[in-house]
């Protein structure tokens, strides 16, 4: 799958996310571009998952209108520390999201 993370997502994270062709938005050159245009430019691109620690982009776009699905991880903070431990779930989720779907990974969920 090939897989876009937010900028706000570190770099190293890609590496958390084996088996898929994972890309950053520095890498793509999109940086500073807004979640509406970057959900736009990953459609054109041929991207098929993005994932973010941006809680607010639930509030800032319609899921349902979402050609790309996004995964959004919960954590303490945005450092690559605290975001290992989110990588089975995330590729968990990877398996089965839709276009349309904007899902939530916390550590604490069943």
């Amino acid at each position: 799958m090939k897989i876009l993370l937010d900028e706000c997502v570190p770099k190293k994270f890609r590496h958390e996310l084996k088996g898929h062709r994972v890309f950053t938005v520095p890498q793509m050159g999109w940086a500073s571009k807004k979640n509406g245009e970057l959900l736009r430019l990953m459609t054109d691109e041929g991207f098929e998952a993005f994932i973010t620690v941006d809680q607010n982009i639930s509030y800032q776009q319609n899921p349902a209108a979402l050609t790309v699905p996004v995964i959004v991880i919960v954590a303490e903070n945005n450092k690559n520390e605290a975001l290992k431990p989110f990588a089975p779930k995330v590729l968990e989720k990877l398996e089965t999201i839709k276009p349309g779907q904007l899902i939530e990974v916390a550590l604490d969920e069943n």
